[in-house]
């Protein structure tokens, strides 16, 4: 099984652009016009000059998990791909892909930290720095909002494999009114302050690692109930 596993990842490399060429490509773009502009402007007057150009890659990356469950996926059931086998290859080529680029962009931030910005003051990949100093945990939530990215992309995907734009519409309006709901009990039992405090008092790791992993997980199952039942 674990071969036939890797030879149906093999697929994903017809998107190879979406998959490697473009979030780089966006992320040296993003990078070479925000270090142009801060190196014009001089002096801000901060510290740190925040770009959120790293999140450019964030977003590639889940536009190809979109498309490997929209348009790959049905692809891969008519070449005779069992259900089972596309979406652990899928799982495997996300473990990459997650793996690379966690190491590239901690790799990146070692770098901006050590030239003091790119020598412009320039803060754009070493963003879990503003939260904490710990090398381990800083690596840790790259991993976790990468893998958060991709099992988000997979189970938009696959949402919208099932049930069309309706199953998009249907949970974009129950997510609002759940939050609307949520907003509502907490403001009106005055908890944002507990919860303020929550976050202020709780290990590092688990906003920034501990979370989004454990919603990572509960998106790739519930990926996985979705593409189990879906048909070309």
């Amino acid at each position: 099984m674990t071969t036939r596993v890797l030879t149906v990842s093999r697929i994903h490399t017809v998107a190879w652009p979406l998959l490697v060429a473009w979030p780089l490509g966006v992320l040296v773009a993003s990078f070479t016009i925000a270090a142009a502009i801060f190196a014009m402007v001089g002096d801000t007057g901060s510290d740190t000059n925040f770009t959120g150009g790293v999140f450019s890659l964030f977003g590639i990356a889940l536009a190809f998990y979109l498309q490997a469950m929209t348009q790959t996926f049905p692809f891969a059931l008519g070449m005779s791909v069992t259900r089972r086998d596309y979406f652990a290859a899928t799982l495997i080529v996300a473990a990459v892909q997650v793996l690379v680029f966690g190491v590239m962009l901690y790799g990146l931030s070692l770098i901006e930290e050590a030239t003091g910005g790119w020598g412009v003051g320039m803060r754009m990949f070493a963003v879990p720095n503003y939260f904490t100093s710990d090398p381990a945990i800083q690596l840790g939530a790259d991993f976790a909002f990468l893998s958060l990215t991709a099992a988000a992309g997979m189970f938009l995907g696959a949402l919208h494999h099932r049930w069309r734009v309706v199953g998009l519409f249907t949970l974009g309006v129950g997510t609002l009114l759940a939050a609307g709901a949520a907003a509502f009990v907490i403001t009106w039992q005055q908890w944002w302050p507990d919860i303020g405090h929550w976050f202020a008092d709780v290990p590092r790791s688990v906003p920034l690692v501990w979370l989004p992993a454990l919603a990572a997980t509960a998106g790739i199952v519930a990926a996985w109930a979705l593409v189990r039942r879906a048909t070309a």
